[in-house]
C-alpha cells in the first residue's frame, strides 16, 4: 500500500503502525509517531491501523544544549 512516511511516498506491506516500524527497522528506538497529524502513543501503535495514503511521521528524540 501507499503511504507517505516524513512526507515522502512509500510503498509499504505493513497494515499496522507497529509493523511498519519494525519494516523500516525503527522497532526498539525511542521514537515518536504521528498518524494523519494525530499523535500514536508506544501503547496504542499495534492497535493503530494503516490505510492508503495515510501521512506517518516518525521523529526521534534530539539531544543538544
Amino acid at each position: 500500500m501507499k503511504i507517505f512516511y516524513n512526507g515522502d511516498p512509500r510503498e509499504v506491506q505493513s497494515t499496522t503502525l507497529d509493523s511498519l516500524l519494525v519494516e523500516l527497522g525503527l522497532e526498539g528506538q525511542a521514537v515518536a509517531t504521528a498518524v494523519n497529524g494525530d499523535f500514536v502513543p508506544r501503547s496504542l501503535r499495534t492497535q493503530q491501523c494503516l490505510n492508503e495514503e495515510d501521512r506517518i511521521e516518525v521523529v526521534a528524540p534530539m539531544q543538544g544544549g
